[in-house]
């Protein structure tokens, strides 16, 4: 015999019920079948909701009514000939007179007691039941009906009533001793007391009922028909790559359903558990799929089965040097609790017995809190115990598996997953048997958690980077192609996928939290909404992804000042923009420690040299014991470019305007020219090496005449360099006497600095540095003799999205 129940979704309309006929017809082959069946789906909810507004005298109780009358007769209408409805609507039609007087009477004297509510929702079940028999005989099938009030004997525990198994099983074995039918179809959920008051099983006692009666007949197996495939390593609403757990112990099931999945009620197993009844877990809108089977023990080899939550937690604190070594101070505080009827979710004390940490549910905490206070009113008051701490708006998280025990090192791979992910743990509680290993955590890091829990123990180690990305000129429109095109590759070869989830430019800003396609980004971002920067920050820290990163692609000072909030927040920094290590140094110096503090890479390898490796050489110099000494650069790509094509063929000012079409200087070409940004880039490295230094420290030797210097505007600047043409000519014919080379050179020697233009005879290694190379010697106590070379293109969209890229790589394999 089979025992097959189908939840509220299976039976929430008639094509739902057809569903589930046609699944018991298939089973009823070669067996006998018990068909337990929840109310139709909601209308649970809707019987309470109309009793509440009934005791509160709201006469709105009638148009709640009005919808489970209207429900039920719908699906009769549209599950049964015509010719067969008239019998079956006179009946259901007798049973909704009885609930509208029962709610017509908690209307009359405002009165609704757990004894009434008790008889009102299980009209839920009892129509549910009838209509769903009645279907089945008009489909041709050997069915008939049972009340399981008939069968379930409680205690008087009105609304959460207790199981009298002694006489409901013999109930039961004498029914179905007797019974002639292929299939009987049961209501769950409902019971009553040996005098015959209706009761309840509490919420979710459908389960409950299938499991009790799957116990008493010796079922071969108990089916929990619902509306999704089985039980799943982790909420599939939280985590995308979630899937169906095969096989799971009664323990691992427990557990998981204690601990937030939805899938089954927690006591539904231990009826079953004792006889060892097999329980499947299966879809009734995907029948074929495999779905979860629950056994005495398991086949998976993987220690860990889940990764489960409970949301909307409290954490209350109990501490006080009066509580060491005093005895009887646990056993008041869960007797307080306890004449509360508080659950308490998670418990953990130091060892120290200074302090006890619980955990309840958030609409539990005020009353926890008095009556905590008033049981400990005279220690409060005498210092001994320090005033209770209530903390809301949290969530327990928690890893189950009966193996976890005989693996070593779950609990360390679990925390530290967490904490590289800047998940902070408020408490932990882990039993000595090791089924299960929980953590109360902040409620906005709850997906953050679950996200990254699943990849560390169920996931081919694919690390998600989720990057945000400001700028999209021609260096972020090349970033985000190159992105676009390495995306298989890296997820291939090193297991990274990278997604883009926001885009800004100068007006617009786009979201798209499953990621944004890289084809029409463009055409997406133009009809997306304006610009605000403090609500792109919000949108990043209210998503709260794992590894998040956010790159800025701008040379804007106002988005280099938002990078202290977001290493805050543990979101990663990628940056081109030099305005942010070029600032203050106390402002660089806090960057780096907000980035250790937070465990946020703060990575800016392009703010010099753009996709040459020059900064990470020098940190590696560094890191490895060796001292810088000497630093001597030509650090601007944009104005190596410039003085290697001005000849006699083009004038200075053609030179420039090429320069930036073809994007090797920035917007403003005065940031170039003026030395300020070769300025920015040695006092980068000068701190890099170890020294504190400010940018009004270096010395700037310009080449440019004061009307370029003075210029207000772009334009007025451009204008200035068509009329010193005959200044810039002279610069370069006084080189071309030489016979040197015009380079701007940035030097940093004994913790000075300096930048200018210089004369490069043909013996030095800048002489024949050509288009917007960049060159770097770097002088060391190893490297005194022999300077260290870096050499390569400094300039331009392609090499600088580059080694932006690099950088984002960076932080996926670290």
């Amino acid at each position: 015999m089979k025992v097959l129940k189908f939840g509220g979704s299976s039976v929430a309309t008639s094509e739902n019920i057809n569903k589930a006929i046609n699944i018991v017809k298939n089973s009823a082959h070669d067996t006998n079948i018990i068909v337990v069946v929840s109310a139709l789906g909601g209308i649970t909810d809707v019987l309470l909701e109309a009793g509440n507004l009934a005791c509160g005298g709201d006469e709105n109780y009638k148009n709640q009514f009005k919808l489970i009358e209207e429900r039920h007769l719908k699906v009769i209408r549209e599950l049964i000939p015509v010719g067969n409805q008239s019998g079956i609507l006179g009946h259901v039609k007798k049973m909704l007179n009885k609930l509208e007087a029962t709610l017509e009477g908690v209307f009359l004297i405002n009165e609704l007691s757990a004894k009434t509510s008790d008889k009102i929702v299980s009209f839920g079940e009892l129509l549910s039941s009838f209509i769903i028999a009645e279907a089945m005989k008009n489909k041709g099938l050997d069915a008939g009906l049972k009340n399981s009030q008939e069968l379930i004997v409680t205690d008087e525990n009105f609304s959460n009533a207790v199981v009298k198994f002694s006489q409901t099983n013999e109930n039961i074995s004498t029914f179905f001793s007797k019974n002639n039918h292929k299939i009987i179809v049961l209501p769950g959920f409902v019971s009553k007391t040996e005098s015959g008051e209706p009761t309840t099983l509490g919420r979710g006692g459908s389960d409950y009922t299938a499991a009790i009666v799957a116990a008493a007949v010796n079922a071969s197996v108990l089916e929990i028909w619902t509306d999704v495939s089985g039980m799943f390593t982790a909420n599939p609403n939280f985590v995308q790559q979630a899937f169906p757990i095969k096989n799971i112990s009664y323990q691992e099931a427990m557990e998981l359903s204690h601990f937030g999945a939805k899938v089954l009620y927690p006591p539904t197993i231990q009826p079953v558990l004792e006889k060892e009844i097999p329980i499947k877990i299966k879809n009734t809108f995907d029948a074929e799929a495999e779905g979860t089977l629950i056994t005495k023990v398991t086949s998976n080899a993987n220690p860990i089965k889940g990764i489960s939550h409970i949301e909307n937690m409290t954490l209350i604190t109990l501490e006080g040097s009066g509580m060491v070594g005093i005895p009887g101070f646990s056993k008041r505080l869960f007797e307080a609790l306890f004449q509360q009827k508080i659950n308490v979710s998670l418990i953990t004390q130091a060892s120290s017995e200074h302090s006890i940490c619980i955990a309840i549910n958030n609409t539990d905490a005020e009353k926890a809190k008095n009556a905590i206070d008033a049981e400990f009113s005279f220690e409060i008051s005498q210092h001994k115990v320090n005033p209770l701490i209530v903390e809301k708006n949290n969530a327990i998280i928690a890893l189950v598996g009966d193996n976890m025990k005989s693996h070593q090192g779950i609990s360390g791979k679990m925390f530290s997953a967490l904490g590289r992910n800047n998940v902070n743990i408020r408490a932990i509680a882990q039993g000595a048997s090791e089924k299960n290993i929980s953590a109360v955590i902040t409620h906005k890091d709850i997906k953050k958690a679950l996200n990254t829990l699943h990849s560390e123990f169920f996931e081919d180690q694919t690390k998600q980077l989720n990057l945000f990305v400001v700028g999209v000129g021609n260096v972020g429109q090349k970033l985000l192609t190159q992105i676009k095109n390495q995306q298989s590759y890296l997820l291939e070869h090193l297991k990274l996928q990278v997604r883009v989830i926001g885009i800004a430019n100068s007006k617009k800003m786009l979201f798209n939290e499953d990621g944004i396609d890289l084809e029409t980004w463009k055409l997406q971002l133009d009809k997306a909404n304006h610009l605000n920067m403090d609500h792109f920050h919000d949108k990043i820290t209210d998503l709260n992804y794992r590894n998040s990163i956010f790159v800025d692609n701008t040379a804007e000072e106002s988005v280099s000042n938002l990078y202290a909030r977001y290493l805050k927040e543990s979101v990663a920094v990628v940056t081109c923009n030099k305005i942010a290590c070029s600032s203050n140094y106390s402002n660089y110096v806090e960057l780096k420690n907000l980035s250790r503090k937070y465990n946020a890479p703060f990575l800016f390898e392009t703010n010099v040299g753009a996709g040459l490796p020059i900064i990470d050489t020098l940190k590696n110099l560094i890191a490895s014991g060796d001292k810088v000494t000497q630093i001597q650069a030509v650090l601007s790509g944009s104005l190596n470019f410039i003085f290697n094509n001005f000849n006699e063929q083009n004038s200075f000012y053609d030179v420039v305007q090429q320069a930036g079409v073809e994007g090797y200087t920035e917007p403003d070409p005065r940031i170039d020219l003026s030395g300020v940004d070769v300025m920015r880039k040695i006092l980068i490295l000068a701190r890099e090496s170890g020294t504190e230094l400010e940018l009004n420290d270096i010395t700037n030797d310009s080449f440019l005449p004061k009307s370029s210097l003075e210029a207000k505007s772009v334009t007025d600047f451009m204008e200035t360099l068509k009329n010193e043409s005959a200044h810039f000519t002279q610069l370069r014919k006084n080189a071309e006497a030489k016979k040197c080379r015009l380079k701007y050179v940035a030097e940093f020697n004994q913790g000075i600095a300096k930048v200018g233009l210089k004369e490069i005879p043909a013996t030095h290694p800048f002489y024949d540095l050509a288009g917007k190379d960049n060159i770097v010697l770097f002088f060391t106590n190893r490297y005194c003799e022999q300077p260290l070379i870096i050499k390569g293109a400094g300039a331009g969209a392609d090499v600088t999205a580059s080694g932006l890229f690099a950088d984002i790589i960076r932080i996926g394999n670290n």
